[in-house]
């Protein structure tokens, strides 16, 4: 199949790639760099089945796709709240080309969505079918709003063009190609501990999350890209919740750091609890995580360890 991956340069969206590639595709990646690095498909750079193309992704050149990935977007909080309007633009602008060339091609799509559309859940686990409990002008809003725009405008060419189009909602996701400075928990606390600097937790650390490793993240996208359903939303994540002070002090065993933990105020909006439920994703999918914390954590401690030069 002929792929078109946007997006395709970022973290989960570069081993998206290195899958269909594996698996005999041909794939067109379509990203900025803005937030990602060419270093993460560097290893592809001499396969002739891998075209990367430099540019926005409301500017995706159109042609010939079986399947249309959408990962294009910040999604860090360091990065959106840098590039509010960027990120806005990327999920509304962006999901619309996005979708006309999918239409024309007449291809399957998959948008990448997240759960922070969820916002602070009342609701917990979080089902598909959970409306969220969100800010729409709070600090975290150009990412939640610009993903729930996003949704609403695929089902939306699903209903009233006919396009074959998904959605999955991401939940945490770390391992290798993190970048070390993009501010989320897992990259956060590993650079730290890795430097022998203070894992700086806010608040009293009781915060929940479900980390997933991304080659499961990845995997689940393919799964719900060949067998989910047209204007399905299906949750992709590992439902084992731990707290944020939990997982700090899993982190300086993983790396044998003697790092100090430091507490710090709490940061406006913060996410109280977040675990999904991915009953719908094993049922419709035949998809679950396979990788353990304990793996996975060991996985991208040697990539920081390499990446950071220790």
């Amino acid at each position: 199949m002929r792929i078109l991956v946007a997006g395709g340069g970022g973290f989960v969206g570069s081993h998206l790639v290195d899958l269909l590639v594996a698996a005999g595709h041909e794939v067109v990646v379509v990203d900025t760099f803005v937030t990602s690095t060419p270093r993460n498909l560097a290893h592809l750079a001499k396969n002739r089945r891998v075209r990367i193309v430099r540019r926005d992704v409301r500017l995706t050149p159109g042609g010939r796709f079986d399947r249309v990935y959408h990962l294009a977007s910040p999604a860090s909080p360091d990065d959106y709240g840098r590039l509010p309007v960027h990120t806005l633009l990327t999920n509304a602008l962006g999901t619309d080309r996005l979708l006309r060339i999918a239409a024309r091609a007449r291809a399957r799509f998959l948008l990448a969505s997240t759960s922070e559309v969820y916002g602070d859940p009342l609701e917990h686990p979080q089902r598909e079918t959970y409306a969220g409990n969100v800010d729409p002008v709070g600090p975290r809003s150009a990412y939640d709003e610009g993903k729930r725009f996003a949704e609403a405008l695929t089902v939306a060419y699903a209903r009233a063009h006919g396009v074959d189009a998904r959605i999955v909602r991401i939940f945490n996701a770390y391992g290798p190609r993190m970048r070390p400075s993009d501010g989320r928990m897992p990259s956060s606390f590993i650079a730290s501990a890795i430097r022998g600097e203070p894992l700086v937790v806010h608040g009293r650390g009781r915060q929940t999350r479900s980390l997933c490793y991304v080659i499961d993240i990845a995997r689940g996208l393919i799964a719900a890209m060949e067998r989910g359903r047209t204007g399905e939303v299906y949750n992709i994540g590992r439902p084992d919740e731990l707290t944020v002070l939990e997982f700090a002090r899993m982190v300086r065993r993983a790396c044998g750091s003697s790092a100090p933990i430091r507490f710090a105020p709490s940061r406006p909006a913060d996410i109280r609890r977040r675990k999904p439920d991915i009953r719908k994703a094993k049922r419709d999918l035949r998809w679950r995580p396979t990788t353990t914390l304990r793996v996975g954590l060991a996985e991208t401690v040697a990539w920081f360890r390499s990446e950071l030069g220790a």
